[in-house]
């Protein structure tokens, strides 16, 4: 049987003798602190979420059926290795011995949560980044080019709308230690509860021993994104890859296979989905079809989760994320050898380059040939840096994606590491901090003297970065409002897919490209932010008045009130190295960006720290719930406590 501690913060400590146990533990502690967040990550999973939430859920409810989710996990599952599927069982078991009826939303719904199977672990994954990769930017990209034509490029910001990270790390010649450091940071849509989960995973079986501590997806075993295992740890970011495409299908539809499915709608008419698959695969959407690496392989890489637990080197890791299937990332792999590695983990499609680098493809003749060999594999010398921030890395990154981030993120977190020695876990913590926002150069060119004396620091208490959000604002709705965009104001997708297709946004993320480029489809751009800076003249506010913390709870979508949080003001934007994004245009609250936090040190694991942007667990009533919201809003971190007697066990 497992044996369950916590430390200050209620984060869950999971000590047992054998790896069937330890699993078991895990999903168990995990259904214990997030009962009402499994079930909704389940009904996501299984496009049943409008049983609960009745017709506002539907869009997502036929998305998740016409894509495939609970089929395309089931493969991957029988897919499996045999000790692999025995985890998972065994951390099925925990969820559901550990699951609740007493929490605040389950309450509120009058539901009790249903029982997992031992598939749902890979439905809830691939739910989580179904829309992770290339879908929604594809979507967009077809309607500005319909839209705009040839221009439609001026309107690409190199960058995902909802994901991102960054992730660093340095040789050991280099730290006070004389080992190697890696912080970094996931960025992501801020959920409540939070999507990862701090944990630490302790095997004591003398033949398979390990102990590892990382942050772990609620619902899936193990910790594959962000771990440390004493010997070696590991980070990684969103490589930005293209491995997912989209078709324009000729009708009548080529079906490989059809069938119906239900979905139940509280309160209202069942409503029937079509599931299509043609040979391209499923129709997401009427004529369009979407296929996807682990749609064609029936495999997500969960094959890689023991061994990462289980490694002691970075060749272990790295022969670990072999396995790995998508999201595609890059990785930050350091060992107490003081080895330090960057590399590609996850299947990069090869295809024509005119398919691959197209929109919307047409449907037939468009086949998948492989897969990319290169990993884009590197070792950094033990003087070295290495950076990741979902930029183009170099001419590698071509055969790997189109679209990356634009590099202002990466190029900052270079300059505050190059020519600095001594480094030790503090210095990496107040990287985390720093809100200099590159962009504030470009844009205020628009409006010469107005923000010149400033720096360009987003800092909370910043009145100066208060003024230039509202004039930046303000210029962003008065460029979208011009008429060469209004066809893209018309909805052409199914509303569950509008966040990526919302023009003010996509205007936002564009605006240092649309400024450097002038006039941008003939629009006097000088005009307009000459216009909007005389209608902001009046805005004597900080910028932490605006730009607070709002994590997303499910009730919100479906007018319900989610339960209460404090609205505390944060530092940072989208392009800072403290990503706490807004939206200029639409809202300054930060509802993206840094969903975690992590100092992982390789010479002393208790020197390491890390934090979430609420806490360890996700019942309102519980006194973890939010209690490290403080320290993430201020750019804090709590420390990494490994020494069993600083614990306290849980009965």
């Amino acid at each position: 049987m497992a044996r369950f501690y916590r430390d200050a913060y209620g984060v869950p400590h999971v000590r047992a003798q054998t790896v069937q146990d330890l699993a078991r533990g895990q999903g168990e502690i995990t259904a214990r602190d997030r009962t009402w967040q499994l079930e909704w990550l389940r009904r996501r999973a299984s496009g049943t979420t409008a049983e609960v939430f009745g017709s506002s859920a539907v869009g997502w409810d036929r998305l998740a059926r016409r894509t495939l989710l609970a089929h395309t996990a089931r493969r991957a599952h029988a897919a499996l290795n045999q000790e692999t599927r025995a985890f998972l069982a065994a951390y099925v078991d925990g969820v559901n011995a550990g699951l609740r009826t007493d929490v605040h939303e389950l309450e509120v719904l009058g539901l009790a949560p249903e029982p997992w199977e031992e598939w749902t672990p890979l439905a809830v994954f691939l739910a989580q980044h179904l829309l992770f990769a290339n879908l929604g930017g594809k979507l967009w990209a077809q309607a500005a080019r319909d839209a705009l034509g040839p221009d439609a490029a001026l309107l690409s910001h190199e960058g995902p709308q909802s994901s991102g990270s960054n992730a660093w790390a340095v040789g050991g010649a280099r730290t006070r230690s004389g080992l190697p450091l890696i912080g970094g940071d996931p960025h992501r849509v801020i959920e409540a509860p939070g999507i990862y989960q701090q944990v630490r995973l302790a095997c004591e079986d003398p033949d398979d021993p390990f102990d590892v501590v990382g942050l772990a997806f609620p619902g899936v075993p193990g910790v594959p994104h962000f771990g440390h295992a004493g010997d070696v740890a590991w980070a990684i970011t969103n490589a930005c890859a293209d491995y997912q495409d989209v078709y324009a299908e000729p009708t009548p539809y080529d079906v490989v296979e059809r069938w119906t499915e239900t979905v139940s709608v509280r309160d209202g008419e069942p409503v029937e989905v079509e599931v299509v698959v043609t040979p391209r695969g499923p129709v997401f959407e009427d004529g369009l079809s979407l296929r996807t690496a682990s749609g064609v392989l029936g495999d997500l890489g969960f094959d890689a989760i023991l061994p990462l637990l289980r490694a002691r080197t970075v060749d272990d890791v790295d022969r670990a994320l072999d396995h790995w299937v998508e999201p595609v990332n890059n990785v930050v792999i350091a060992d107490r050898a003081g080895v330090v590695r960057y590399r590609i983990a996850g299947r990069v499609p090869l295809r024509d380059d005119g398919n691959r680098r197209g929109v919307v493809a047409p449907g037939p003749d468009t086949e998948w040939d492989g897969w990319l060999a290169e990993t884009n594999r590197v070792d950094v010398p033990v003087d070295g840096q290495v950076v990741t921030a979902n930029e183009r890395r170099g001419p590698e990154s071509d055969a790997v994606g189109t679209v990356f981030v634009p590099p202002y993120r990466a190029e900052r977190i270079r300059a505050l590491l190059t020519g600095r020695d001594g480094l030790g876990p503090e210095d990496f913590a107040a990287i985390h901090d720093d809100s200099r926002l590159a962009t504030v150069a470009i844009l205020r060119t628009l409006v010469p003297g107005a923000f010149d004396g400033w720096d360009g620091d987003m800092r909370a208490d910043s009145r100066e970065a208060g003024a230039f959000a509202a004039w930046r604002s303000a210029l962003v709705r008065r460029i979208a409002a011009e008429p060469v965009f209004t066809p893209l104001h018309e909805s052409r997708h199914d509303p569950v897919l509008r966040s990526w297709l919302d023009v003010t946004a996509r205007i936002a993320l564009a605006l240092p490209s649309l400024v450097a480029h002038g006039t941008p489809y003939g629009i006097d751009l000088a005009r307009h932010a000459r216009e909007a800076l005389a209608e902001t003249a009046g805005v004597d506010a900080t910028w932490g008045e605006t730009h607070v913390a709002t994590p997303v709870h499910a009730f919100e979508a479906h007018g319900l009130v989610p339960p209460p949080l404090p609205a505390l003001p944060v530092s940072g934007d989208s392009d800072c190295v403290r990503c706490t994004g807004s939206l200029p245009g639409i809202t300054d609250e930060a509802f993206r960006g840094s969903v975690a936090r992590y100092v992982w040190d390789l010479a002393d694991r208790e020197a390491s720290a890390w934090v979430v942007p609420l806490g360890a667990s996700g019942d309102p009533r519980d006194a973890h719930h939010h209690d490290q919201l403080a320290l993430w809003a201020d750019g804090r971190l709590a420390p990494v406590v490994t020494d069993w007697a600083r614990l306290t066990e849980e009965p």
